[in-house]
């Protein structure tokens, strides 16, 4: 039924399109591995999470065509799900200050627990914060900021790279021993502090899916124009995995994960890091 490794046409953009039936009956199973833990209330210590969510949709790739993306929901929202229920309060700021874009083809249909948590931080999806407010008036070394949350997905590869501000925000994170935490392709947001992670150890979506299988079954209606490990590699930070296994990894205060199949540890990893420092 679901043999067809083509792209799927998205209507709303000229050449831009879905990733194939085929692959999403690979990628996107019905339910997540999502564990619950016991509700904990933060009693001390900053309380809140920064996410930044992408605002943009389309990512070009080679020939010109577009793939339609954004932050994946599975990515976006277990490490959301342990948050608050650890007791952290979770705000969403992109960059623009424009709706965050969400992966909804690759949602797990049949998980409660995820449509809950979805619904729940909607209102701040369709109105996040704008990250040049969130820098002059709630940063600083007194900020009830805890960490800082990228979630994962192509469209992280879209503007985050090179964005000012989010360089500005993981900067004062490093300079404000926060926790920084992101997986998948969330890490090429790490390219808009320079350097400023050289020396660092994380898990990252691999280069050699997104240049082979993803093109061949239909994921990506073709090759990126760069590649994200490739690139990251370059600016000294060293990569821990070479597939996509679900591998997390901690290095000082960075916490990342691989891919979607990471999501749930990464988000168990982050609070019981963030319980460590409270």
């Amino acid at each position: 039924m679901f043999d067809s490794k083509k792209p799927q046409p998205d209507t709303a953009e000229h050449d831009a399109w879905f990733p194939s039936e085929f692959s999403l009956a690979q990628y996107v199973p019905p339910m997540t591995d999502y564990e619950a833990a016991e509700p904990g209330t933060v009693t001390s210590g900053p309380r809140k999470i920064l996410m930044i969510a992408t605002d943009e949709r389309y990512l070009p790739v080679e020939g010109g065509q577009l793939f339609s993306t954004g932050n994946h929901p599975v990515e976006t929202l277990l490490p959301v799900m342990h948050l608050v229920q650890a007791g952290y309060e979770v705000e969403v700021a992109t960059p623009s200050g424009l709706m965050a874009k969400l992966e909804l083809w690759a949602f797990p249909a049949k998980d409660q627990a995820v449509k809950d948590a979805y619904e729940a931080l909607l209102p701040k999806l369709k109105a996040p914060k704008k990250l040049a407010d969130v820098i002059a008036h709630e940063l600083g070394a007194g900020s009830d900021y805890a960490a800082v949350f990228i979630p994962g997905g192509h469209g992280a590869m879209i503007g985050l790279p090179s964005d000012e501000q989010v360089g500005t925000v993981l900067r004062w994170a490093l300079d404000n021993d926060r926790h920084i935490i992101t997986l998948c392709h969330g890490p090429a947001a790490l390219l808009a502090a320079g350097d400023a992670f050289a020396g660092y150890k994380i898990a990252v979506f691999p280069d050699s899916l997104d240049e082979g299988a993803n093109v061949k079954i239909g994921y990506l209606p073709g090759k990126l124009t760069w590649a994200l490990g490739e690139r990251l590699k370059q600016r000294g930070v060293e990569l821990v995995n070479d597939g996509m296994t679900g591998a997390v990894h901690a290095d000082r205060l960075l916490l990342t994960g691989d891919s979607p199949l990471a999501a749930n540890a990464l988000g168990q990893l982050a609070v019981e890091k963030l319980r460590e420092r409270v």
